[in-house]
């Protein structure tokens, strides 16, 4: 399926760069203009699957040497490369070198994760007087979409150009009943980057019947570079007073409680080894860190999430996004699978920063609502900026 009408549809030619809220950059006000050098874009064969799809890898590299890679299964950032305090460039997401590793040691590197990403409780909720019965793949729990869920499809691909930046736009068709959703979802998701070393994700989104929607970029960071020790020396804060608690099997309780005074209080900018072993009954829930965060901007602008460094490289990496919530998971179950350059990723190599609706919103009606209906638009975006210190 061509993808030239639904991108045009979704505004793809009119999308520029965006004012960001407490933190203004990539935009019209920022002081920092972006470099006149053109981002390069490069298309090449990733391999096929076993029903013989060739899945094809985009690789985008900005005038500063940074680098994004992107493939059409999953619609999956395979790498991103990023330069240190020197200048050296490093990949610091963990990953895979080949299409067979991706298809056979799932790990959702990189991945989107949909049509919901994070949990639903029992793989049920009422919609509109019926009851849904989703796929259950993590006991007694749906998550991330299901046993083939967007990670694990062929998105349609269409690459772009323009002055300053260059991208991949990436669409799949899910259909009605596909693990259990209701509705025909047509979903893209756009890759950017530019030359202030952004890589934005956006999402798109639109149904045919009332159904949950809640895509998320499912990529593990390690700022030292992927496959170079744990994550515990990071220093991270996160612009949210409160989280969500969850019970024994990480699904939220619907309480939304305040941070202060206890492990999870990243208002302040904290090393990730310091309470990730709290006796704090959340925190042994997840064997660390799995939670959602409320963030503190609600009103669906673009505004900072988080921030994180890492001392010995120096990279610092700005999180922007117009969802309520990120997820924090610190790869407390990693169990070292080799990974890129025949690297091992044990416990705790890496750290999401999901950004997304929270886990289990079609169940708790407090929360803010996940349901897209006909005639209305998904539409959301995250920006990673980096820099060093």
């Amino acid at each position: 399926m061509k993808l030239q009408w639904f991108i045009m549809a979704l505004g793809l030619a009119a999308m520029g760069m965006t004012v960001i809220k407490n933190g203004a950059f990539a935009g019209e006000d920022s002081p920092e203009k972006p470099d006149s050098t053109g981002v390069r874009l490069e298309k090449e064969e990733f391999g096929k699957t076993p029903d013989e799809q060739t899945v094809w890898l985009f690789t985008l590299t900005n005038a500063k040497g940074m680098k994004a890679k992107v493939m059409s299964y999953g619609a999956t950032l395979t790498a991103l490369e990023v330069p240190d305090r020197d200048g050296k460039i490093g990949d610091i997401t963990l990953g895979f070198d080949n299409l067979s590793d991706y298809l056979t040691k799932n790990r959702f590197f990189g991945s989107i994760a949909g049509r919901y990403a994070n949990r639903i409780a029992n793989g049920t909720f009422l919609l509109n007087g019926q009851t849904y019965q989703l796929t259950v793949n993590s006991k007694p729990n749906h998550i991330h979409g299901g046993v083939k869920g967007f990670d694990k499809q062929v998105w349609s691909a269409e690459p772009f150009e323009r002055e300053h930046e260059a991208g991949v736009a990436f669409m799949y068709l899910s259909p009605d009943g596909e693990e259990g959703y209701p509705g025909n979802l047509k979903s893209t998701v756009i890759y950017t980057l530019n030359n202030l070393n952004e890589l934005s994700i956006q999402f798109y989104a639109e149904t045919d019947k009332p159904t949950p929607v809640n895509l998320t970029n499912h990529a593990y960071f390690n700022l030292a570079g992927q496959g170079n020790g744990d994550v515990l020396d990071h220093v991270l804060q996160i612009t949210a007073d409160r989280f969500t608690p969850v019970n024994e099997y990480l699904i939220p309780t619907g309480e939304l409680r305040s941070v202060k005074n206890t492990p999870l209080d990243f208002t302040q900018p904290c090393r990730i080894g310091d309470r990730i072993d709290d006796p704090y009954q959340q925190i042994q829930y997840g064997r660390g860190y799995d939670h959602n965060f409320v963030l503190n901007n609600q009103d669906g602008s673009l505004a900072l999430a988080a921030r994180v460094s890492e001392p010995s490289s120096g990279r610092v990496m700005e999180v922007y996004t117009t969802q309520p919530g990120v997820q924090l998971y610190t790869g407390n179950f990693l169990d070292g699978v080799t990974g890129k350059e025949g690297k091992a990723y044990h416990r705790r190599y890496g750290f999401c920063l999901e950004t997304q609706h929270y886990p289990n919103s079609p169940n708790q009606p407090n929360f803010p609502s996940t349901i897209l209906k006909p005639r209305e638009r998904y539409n959301q975006k995250t920006v990673f900026k980096f820099s060093v210190k």
